[in-house]
């Protein structure tokens, strides 16, 4: 689908819009911190793999995945209105849903399994974003395509921490 220079009137509009993807991406980011304890003694006692990234990369990382999930959110939005986009929001908010649960099953319920299974439906859920998003806004789904490698990533490194330590998984 081709865009268009936005309305004048939308403008403000899509300031708020912007304003708001960027607070509710900032609000799953803030809640996902306040799990994401990699100190505890529970979290260093767990058996990772050898290319688990240093403790010190994953907020770099996530604050530039966040930053590119909000703009991308935001394009889509500022699409024209119909089906399409319709889908591809839907599935914007259910991978935040799920994006925000899996700090709170690993790190703050210690269920790594658990959270597993929600790293899986996270990546399918982002999976189904892109192919919704290709078809109102390509930039909108390639500004996704890190998260999607990155989540692919975390899948393994969750997997791993599970077959490590199968006590610690529930």
């Amino acid at each position: 689908m081709k865009r268009t220079a936005l309305n004048p009137t939308l403008r403000t509009e899509a300031v708020v819009a912007l304003g708001a993807f960027s607070a509710l991406t900032a609000g799953t980011a803030w809640l996902g911190a306040r799990q994401s304890h990699a100190d505890t003694r529970w979290y260093r006692r767990l058996r990772k793999p050898p290319f688990q990234p240093p403790p010190r990369l994953f907020a770099p990382v996530w604050t530039a995945l966040y930053v590119l999930m909000a703009v991308s959110g935001w394009r889509v939005w500022t699409a024209p209105a119909g089906a399409a986009r319709s889908r591809a929001l839907g599935w914007w908010g259910v991978q935040l849903g799920l994006n925000a649960a899996w700090s709170w099953l690993f790190f703050g319920r210690q269920r790594p399994r658990e959270a597993l299974v929600d790293n899986v439906a996270l990546l399918g859920s982002i999976g189904a974003y892109v192919a919704a998003t290709r078809e109102v806004d390509r930039p909108a789904a390639w500004l996704v395509a890190p998260y999607l490698a990155w989540v692919g990533f975390a899948n393994v490194l969750n997997g791993e921490v599970v077959r490590r330590n199968p006590r610690a998984a529930h």
